[in-house]
C-alpha cells in the first residue's frame, strides 16, 4: 500500500513542481519583457528630448544669422533707414524668444553661452561695439556657444 500511495504523491508533486516552475519562469518573462519595454520608452523619451534640443539649437542659429545679417546691414548714420530699425528690432525679437526656448530646453550648461553669443549681437545689431568689426565681436561668443552645444547633445 505504501508504494501504491507514493506513486500519487509523486505525480501530484510533479504536477505541482511542474506548475510553480512553470509560473516562475512565465513571472520572469514577463517581467523581462516590462523591462525591455520600459527601456525603450526611456530611449524613446531620451531621443525625442534630444530631437527637440537639436531643433531649438537649429531655430536659434537662424536666429543668429539674421540678425549679424541685420547688423552688417546697419546704416552708417542713425535715422537713415527707419525700414533697417523695423528689421533690427524684429529679427532681435525673435533671437530673444529662441534664446529663451533654449534656456527652458535644453542643459543648464549651454545658458551663459547662449545668452552672452545674443547679447553680443545685440551690441553688433544696435552699434554698441565701437570700431568693432560685427565679426570680430562675435567670433569668440559664436565659438563658445558651438561648443557647449555639441557637448549638450552629445549629454543627451
Amino acid at each position: 500500500m505504501a508504494a501504491g500511495v507514493r506513486a500519487p504523491l509523486f505525480s501530484l508533486l510533479g504536477v505541482v513542481l511542474g506548475g510553480v516552475l512553470t509560473a516562475l519562469s512565465q513571472r520572469a518573462v514577463q517581467r523581462s519583457t516590462e523591462m525591455l519595454e520600459e527601456r525603450r520608452q526611456v530611449d524613446a523619451g531620451r531621443q525625442a528630448r534630444r530631437a527637440e534640443q537639436l531643433q531649438t539649437i537649429k531655430d536659434y542659429l537662424a536666429c543668429v544669422q539674421e540678425a549679424e545679417g541685420v547688423a552688417y546691414r546697419r546704416p552708417h548714420t542713425w535715422g537713415e533707414d527707419e525700414a533697417w530699425h523695423g528689421t533690427a528690432s524684429s529679427v532681435m525679437g525673435r533671437l530673444w524668444i529662441a534664446e529663451r526656448h533654449l534656456v527652458l530646453l535644453c542643459h543648464a550648461d549651454l545658458h551663459a553661452p547662449v545668452q552672452a553669443y545674443a547679447r553680443a549681437l545685440n551690441q553688433a545689431v544696435w552699434r554698441e561695439i565701437g570700431d568693432s568689426e560685427v565679426n570680430e565681436h562675435v567670433e569668440e561668443h559664436k565659438r563658445a556657444f558651438m561648443a557647449a552645444a555639441r557637448a549638450s547633445l552629445a549629454a543627451v
